[in-house]
């Protein structure tokens, strides 16, 4: 039965729609059956990968209108797209019995076409984000290493506690990822060790390094490994999806 991994940062710019589709890339380089979900109604993820409108989104599936309906991104790889529809969805179900349990329901018939299925939560603890949450078994947090990507920290663990606590008794941290990583800059090499005493051995050994090739990529619509197979972010990515798939098999 597949894996559910949500990237969680409620603050944007963090590389969280970047891991997203790398992470997936790099588990198919890997030799896994990736389903990756745009739950931002900024639809970013689709974006990347330039993917056109389809007639079924999330959005549709949320709503009941369909079920979910993945579209073929790459050989081993689907994405269920976005919309700015979506961003109404939290408003139109806030009366809707069960709302926090509407993805774990549309997610069940895929556990087993899938080894993974990794969702892009939008920058925010609302709704879709609790959602996400509920379905999934791990949580992986995004975090640039720069002093403000910290201050939220304390946030995202008490959600996550609180979801454990009342919703989803099975969901874990599966691990903190550092991103746009310079080890050149005392600044960014100090973040990392305040994540380290905050988080322990949660903090994944691969650090995504800040490479022009990671911002390239997404204008080309294509993931690292499509766009640029041998630069420095093809390689972490690769490690960190091999490290991911060690910690959650």
């Amino acid at each position: 039965m597949g894996k559910i991994i949500s990237l969680l940062n409620h603050k944007g710019g963090v590389g969280k729609t970047t891991s997203t589709i790398n992470i997936g890339a790099g588990m198919v380089e890997l030799g896994k059956k990736v389903l990756l979900i745009d739950l931002d109604p900024q639809a970013n993820l689709t974006l990347s990968l330039g993917i056109p409108r389809q007639p079924i989104t999330i959005y549709e599936a949320i709503r009941g209108e369909s079920d979910i309906q993945p579209y073929p991104a790459k050989p081993g790889m689907d994405v269920v797209i976005s919309t700015l529809d979506l961003s109404s969805a939290e408003m139109e179900l806030i009366n809707e019995a069960g709302r926090e349990y509407i993805l774990r329901e549309l997610f069940e018939p895929l556990r087993e076409a899938y080894d993974y299925i990794i969702i892009d939560c939008p920058p925010s603890l609302g709704l879709l984000t609790l959602n996400a949450l509920t379905a999934s078994d791990y949580v992986v947090i995004p975090l640039q290493t720069e002093f403000l990507a910290m201050q939220g920290l304390a946030k995202i663990k008490q959600v996550i506690q609180k979801v454990r606590l009342r919703l989803n008794k099975e969901l874990e941290i599966g691990g903190v990822v550092a991103t746009m990583y310079d080890g050149r800059k005392v600044l960014n090499r100090d973040v990392v060790e305040t994540i380290k005493k905050y988080f322990g051995p949660l903090v994944f050994n691969t650090y995504i390094r800040d490479t022009v090739a990671l911002a390239e990529a997404p204008a080309q619509q294509k993931d690292i490994f499509a766009y640029s197979r041998n630069s420095s972010g093809a390689e972490d990515y690769l490690n960190l999806a091999q490290e991911i798939i060690e910690r959650t098999s």
